[in-house]
């Protein structure tokens, strides 16, 4: 089979970073337009992030990257890079991603507490984690996320498009309830923190041990994201025992002035990730077609109605209540 432009030049800049005499073997896609590939010698190996411009640009996880190993964190080193063209050399960290080591019966407990660390390590650096530059995912920009519950999840669930009027009403509600927010340092958010982007490095100590992934996509906003991210996973029953250990380390570990306020903020947190995700599961099957995430919104149905539980979203909880009643809630049910 005749190989492709990218295909050469690909080799091109392997051959270049001295790894001419690997084996490649392509690892994994994702959702974007990368691809890698894990290249291989008797006595040591390293991932090609092939990442084709325009439609992808590296240099956000180069940086990112970077600034999370100065920050003592474990994330792929970059041993070289063409960021031109959209190819970079990593250190290869093997395929232990958290969702394979709990699969086969990991430890649930350590591994999200050492996934919990890494949280904590990244608030105790303060301003040092705010990369200049980085944009804020607080207020709008929140809401704005969350707009995929009236603008897909709605309509497929009542069969008629979301009054305009509906969609004005749900927007004032966010604005109500983020307004009881309280306030808090930023923090550095990865965005995507959950198993699947995390891998387990046990040879290396304490916080080393959480190896990240997928993390180009980082902002910053209210501290509290990325434990949302982690402990009410889409696609996996976190247990209440690790829950609640997992959030009472994270508070103890970084001494919070305010718990209760973190907690008011956990839950709006939460409340916004699942709005935005019982939406855009619909939209992947609506308008891509892929039906595979619907067996996980009866879960993220759960966690949404125990986060509108919580007093700051009242407004909130009265539009869901009254647009989306429980016999609304079903899809995806068995």
């Amino acid at each position: 089979m005749a190989k492709s432009e990218r295909d050469l030049r690909r080799a091109a800049f392997v051959r270049d970073a001295g790894w001419g005499d690997a084996g490649e073997r392509l690892l994994a896609g994702d959702a974007s337009f990368r691809k890698y590939f894990r290249l291989t010698r008797p006595r040591d190996s390293a991932v090609v992030m092939d990442a084709p411009p325009p439609q992808e640009d590296v240099r956000p996880f180069v940086r990112i990257g970077r600034h999370l190993i100065a920050l003592g964190l474990s994330a792929p080193q970059i041993l070289a890079e063409d960021v031109e063209h959209g190819f970079l050399l990593l250190e290869d960290l093997g395929d232990d991603t958290y969702a394979r080591v709990l699969a086969a019966g990991g430890d649930e407990g350590e591994l999200y507490a050492r996934a919990t660390d890494v949280l904590v390590q990244l608030y105790r650096a303060g301003d040092r984690a705010l990369l200049p530059g980085l944009g804020a995912y607080a207020g709008d920009a929140l809401i704005e996320a969350a707009m995929l519950l009236p603008e897909w999840y709605l309509p497929a669930a009542t069969g008629k498009p979301t009054p305009p009027e509906e969609t004005a009403r749900y927007v004032a509600a966010w604005k109500d309830c983020l307004a009881t927010l309280p306030s808090a340092p930023d923090a550095l958010l990865l965005r995507d923190y959950h198993k699947d982007n995390l891998l387990w490095l046990p040879a290396r100590f304490g916080v080393k041990a959480c190896g990240l992934l997928d993390f180009q996509d980082a902002q910053r906003g209210h501290p509290s994201y990325d434990l949302v991210s982690l402990i009410e996973d889409a696609r996996r029953d976190v247990s209440p025992a690790v829950h609640a250990a997992c959030l009472k380390r994270y508070i103890d570990e970084t001494t919070l002035a305010d718990p209760a306020g973190f907690r008011t903020g956990f839950a709006l947190m939460a409340a916004q990730r699942h709005a935005r995700i019982i939406g855009l599961f619909v939209r992947l099957l609506e308008r891509d077609g892929k039906p595979d995430y619907l067996p996980h919104l009866p879960r993220v149905w759960r966690m949404f109605e125990r986060a509108l539980q919580h007093e700051a979203l009242a407004p909130l909880r009265a539009w869901v209540d009254r647009l989306l009643p429980p016999p609304l809630r079903r899809i995806g049910a068995p």
